[in-house]
């Protein structure tokens, strides 16, 4: 092979890794690609800025970047899974006074939101 060659098969393959899908952490239950589409069929994207989902730029809600950096989510639950399946759910148990309106929020799409979540 010349070099060229071998240095457009180098970045094909380097592509190619970054095009796989994160894997959540460690414990994190739920399907982060189900998840994903999970959070454009709730329509997420409407209030908030998520990581790979398109839509508008909008800044009612806080982005949804940086998710599993986070240590507390509402300034009152610890930011672990449960803390955000119970925030995805029913984010008026957390904070009476929150804009974030509850959706109907199945159990498993909320597993499987916040596996996404947590993998950005």
């Amino acid at each position: 092979m010349r070099a060229p060659h071998i240095i457009a098969v180098a970045l094909a393959l380097a592509c190619l890794a970054g095009c796989s899908p994160k894997r959540p952490p460690v414990g994190v239950q739920g399907d982060p690609e189900r998840g994903k589409i999970a959070v454009t069929q709730y329509a997420c994207q409407s209030c908030h800025i998520i990581p790979g989902v398109p839509g508008s730029k909008v800044y009612v809600g806080r982005p949804l970047e940086d998710m599993a950096r986070r240590k507390v989510l509402a300034g009152a639950v610890p930011n672990d899974q449960a803390g955000l399946v119970r925030w995805i759910r029913d984010p008026q148990s957390v904070d009476p006074a929150t804009a974030m309106p509850n959706m109907g929020v199945s159990e498993r799409d909320a597993l499987d939101i916040s596996a996404y979540l947590l993998t950005r």
